[in-house]
């Protein structure tokens, strides 16, 4: 039985979806907040799955260094291009459409085992909450 913890953090990130047919094809952004769920197979010698202070330190401030202030743009956007030539340093071209739920699978499948590596703790699901209405979670 694996013991689970979870951490939230907020950031804020703008996006667009590209081929959307609504409003959400419009550049826009969100106060977002990502929910981390992380899990070991035993305790550590404290009784933790993790300390709290390392899913900071390496799952969240990943979000702060990439991610928050920033603009995520699908790699194969056709908008990119233009983006980048206004400010280049603040978009982020992903390999992905950044829907919630695209950002939830790449934390989990991307970030979460990078970050995590050598702890014996793995990122297992995400949410991304875009608005206190909606949000998408991707689970390992």
């Amino acid at each position: 039985m694996a013991i689970r913890v979870n951490r939230t953090h907020e950031i804020s990130c703008g996006h667009r979806i590209c081929g959307h047919e609504n409003k959400c094809a419009k550049l826009h952004g969100h106060c977002y907040y990502m929910h981390f769920a992380c899990e070991a197979a035993a305790l550590d010698k404290l009784g933790r799955v993790i300390d709290f202070s390392v899913i900071k330190a390496r799952l969240c401030q990943w979000l702060e260094d990439n991610w928050d202030h920033r603009f995520l743009v699908w790699e194969h956007d056709p908008w990119r291009a233009a983006l980048e030539a206004i400010d280049a340093d603040s978009i982020v071209a992903v390999p992905f459409n950044p829907t919630a739920e695209l950002m939830a699978e790449h934390l989990v499948d991307v970030v979460g085992p990078a970050q995590l590596d050598g702890t014996g703790v793995t990122l297992v699901a995400c949410t991304v909450e875009e608005t206190r209405k909606c949000s998408a979670t991707y689970c390992r």
